[in-house]
């Protein structure tokens, strides 16, 4: 892969999870994998499964180490068993550490999306990459030792793939464990769910959310309680959120919003030419996340009677109650969200000019805010 394409399992702007030092606010799923190694229960194939952004990955790296830098327990000797491990912290200078940091540890292996002949990624993990570890386990065989395997994420499997890991998981080679990281486990092969022990990650507190992002780097200048909302405990998000400028852009979206249902279209224009400008692709699907946010916190405002809190913009909480005041009219915008976001999500996929897209998109809430009147 070229220094240029990107990593297919690193939030942009973050650290890749090999490098992420510490894991915030999944103290349960870390304690549930160790007591399963403590009480030598430890289970061939794992689910990581949650949201995207939680920690999935950084708990699988992290179990990687462990479980590559952690020497199984002997017989008793002389003096007896050690006391088994209470973390799945390891050393930053442990050989397996600075290994794994270098991407070259024999006894472990990533599987992501590769690339095609053409040098450009794939859109999904296909079977030759899943064969690949064929190979791996040949060549790792010979000590002895643990191997370790991650698959990021294992959604993205086309179904040959997934066929491919199954055969491994129904007879994994000895002393593997697989690793497989699910964002949606609901798009998993059901025999691949039930070879599997699942642990599940919840998204982030906003005091995690704040150590997690001070650890990446992020700049965490301005509305801490705006991106904690948006990003609903997702770090990948939270990144892409201050990479992407999304703050700017929900609050400009929530202001067009408050001018409805006459609409400011000087201003709706303006965020459409925002989505067309040159280079702008990972704006513009931010736009329309932010958009399918939007939508979802009307409904919501209408159905409990009161707009989410903390709020993602500036005034958000006044605009979502004067669009959205009641049972009827959260009815409305809930069915209005699934025909608005499918319809955007299908010209994003065929390619429809970024700028009429979001203009036509806006025009169909400015629609439905004159019809919940």
């Amino acid at each position: 892969m070229s220094d240029d394409t990107p990593s297919p399992d690193q939030a942009p702007g973050a650290l890749h999870p090999r490098e992420t030092v510490r894991l915030f606010g999944q103290g349960a799923a870390e304690q549930a994998f160790l007591n399963a190694y403590t009480s030598d229960r430890l289970h061939h194939g794992w689910l990581l499964s949650g949201p995207r952004g939680v920690g999935k990955a950084t708990l699988a790296w992290r179990i990687a180490r462990f479980l590559l830098a952690t020497p199984a327990v002997e017989e008793d000797g002389l003096f007896g068993a050690p006391p088994p491990p209470d973390t799945l912290e390891i050393d930053p200078d442990h050989p397996v550490a600075h290994r794994i940091l270098a991407g070259a540890e024999p006894g472990l292996a990533a599987i992501t999306r590769s690339v095609n002949d053409q040098g450009r990624l794939r859109n999904e993990i296909v079977v030759d990459d899943i064969r690949k570890l064929g190979r791996f386990f040949g060549l790792s065989s010979a000590d002895g030792g643990r191997r370790v395997v991650i698959v990021d994420a294992a959604d993205e499997m086309n179904v040959s793939a997934a066929n491919a890991l199954l055969k491994m998981l129904e007879e994994p080679p000895a002393h593997t464990t697989l690793l497989l990281i699910s964002h949606q486990p609901s798009r998993l092969l059901p025999t691949i769910r039930s070879r599997c022990r699942t642990l599940r990650l919840s998204p982030l507190g906003a005091e995690d959310m704040q150590a997690a992002l001070a650890q990446t780097g992020a700049d965490l200048t301005g509305q801490p309680g705006h991106l904690a909302a948006l990003a609903a405990g997702s770090v990948g998000d939270a990144v892409r959120l201050i990479n992407l400028g999304g703050l700017e852009l929900y609050a400009e979206l929530i202001g067009i919003l408050g001018t409805l249902p006459r609409l400011d279209r000087q201003r709706a224009l303006k965020l459409a030419e925002t989505a067309a400008q040159r280079g702008a692709a990972e704006r513009f699907d931010l736009l329309l996340s932010l958009i399918d946010i939007a939508l979802a916190r009307l409904a919501l405002t209408g159905a409990t009677g009161a707009a989410p809190q903390p709020e993602a913009a500036p005034n958000e909480a006044e605009t979502l109650a004067r669009l959205s005041g009641s049972p009827h009219q959260a009815r409305q915008w809930a069915e209005a969200a699934a025909l608005i976001t499918s319809r955007a999500r299908h010209g994003q996929a065929v390619n429809l000019d970024p700028a009429s897209l979001v203009l036509d998109t806006v025009f169909k809430i400015q629609e439905t805010a004159g019809h919940s009147r």
